[in-house]
């Protein structure tokens, strides 16, 4: 273990990545908090292998009311968590060819039903966006909105922030077991033993596991690998290249830098939780997806990685005390859309657990839908 674990807190946070990272900023100046993490570092697995954007229609209707919600906490946060904001501007198409008219036509609709600034063009008008793309991917839905996060620093400035407010952090500290006492949890984790009043399973991939090992009923969260290239182009490429997504679901690629860009096949291969690593088949695959889209040569795959993605059975995020266990709070489930929401998430949940009701356009939003709760 790295760090000095206290015998016993109020709130024990299991996982450092940006779900519990968050919700040990925002809870920790209302309660005592000890942030656990299994990995030398915090944020190994999910959080510091994301291509992380902001994009509301990301994830689907039932997510864009938290990412909407968590904007001006990542593009206008107090001074007194960064100097400046998280957020630069990228913009983003969500593709489709002709046979798929019908298909952006429903996207765009839908959307824009919700409120979310969503541009239906076509023709020239797509082709305006991406040099080289081929003639018959004609349709898309543009959002002027998207934005990158700099995910580096705003985890970094979650854990400033949950440092300075009282927080402990112990890494090199895996879960081992819980056992729930008379008042709380005695929980194992490393080589130590830690009472804590409240036990949070912030454990990305392994959070049903850490249920299992507490004696709770796990709730389906599957952890799913996604693999990521960085290519380098035979052409010039600008690096302000929208995120560009198909409708379909089997690719997303960006600009990275000039002539070079970030490419996913969009895989959600199911899988046990591990130290991911890309196979030669998804990377194959992602290539040939791009070459049907853009007329683009591969000069070179300069980086190629994996990171898991994980998905409760209903793909919407799992937060606040389970059915049946109210001192065991999930915080998991958050597919590849838990950094852009991780503000709105982390004071929902905070406020379940002591902190103050969020204000704003966080305080609007119903968080009973993400319950754990609806899980029999």
């Amino acid at each position: 273990m790295t760090g000095t674990a206290p015998s016993a807190t109020d709130v024990l946070i299991v996982g450092a990545g940006i779900a519990g990272a968050s919700l040990a900023a925002a809870l920790a100046p209302w309660r005592r908090v000890l942030l656990v993490e299994a990995e030398d570092t915090p944020g190994y697995h999910a959080t510091g292998r994301s291509a992380a954007f902001w994009h509301e229609s990301y994830g689907g209707a039932g997510v864009q009311p938290l990412t909407r919600a968590s904007l001006d906490a990542l593009d206008r946060p107090p001074a007194d968590f960064a100097e400046q904001g998280f957020l630069t501007p990228r913009g983003a198409l969500t593709l489709g060819r002709s046979v798929d008219a019908v298909a952006v036509d429903a996207f765009a609709a839908a959307f824009s039903e919700k409120g979310v600034a969503v541009d239906r063009i076509s023709g020239a008008a797509v082709a305006a966006h991406i040099p080289g793309l081929r003639p018959h991917w004609c349709e898309a839905a543009y959002e002027a909105a998207c934005r990158d996060i700099d995910v580096g620093r705003l985890h970094a400035a979650y854990l400033r922030a949950a440092k300075r407010a009282g927080a402990s952090l112990v890494t090199r500290a895996p879960f081992r077991r819980a056992r729930r006492m008379t008042q709380g949890w005695e929980v194992e984790v490393g080589g130590a033993t830690i009472r804590a009043d409240l036990l949070v399973n912030a454990a990305g991939a392994w959070a049903d596991q850490v249920a299992a090992a507490s004696g709770v009923a796990p709730v389906g969260i599957q952890p799913r690998r996604r693999t990521m290239l960085q290519l380098r182009l035979g052409v010039p490429v600008p690096a302000g290249l929208p995120l560009v997504i198909d409708i379909g679901g089997a690719f997303y690629f960006k600009g990275e830098s000039e002539g070079r860009i970030w490419l996913t096949p969009h895989d959600e291969t199911p899988v046990d939780p591990h130290d991911v690593v890309p196979e030669e088949i998804d990377v194959a695959t992602a290539i040939d997806r791009l070459q049907s889209v853009v007329d683009w040569p591969v000069a070179a795959i300069e980086r190629k990685w994996a990171g898991l993605r994980s998905f409760a059975p209903d793909r919407l995020p799992v937060f606040g005390a389970d059915r049946h266990e109210p001192r065991f709070i999930w915080c998991a489930g958050q597919g590849g859309f838990g950094i852009q929401t991780a503000p709105a998430i982390a004071a929902l949940l905070a406020a379940q657990l002591g902190a103050p009701e969020p204000q704003g356009a966080i305080g609007w939003i119903d968080p009973s839908p993400f319950a754990a709760s609806r899980f029999g």
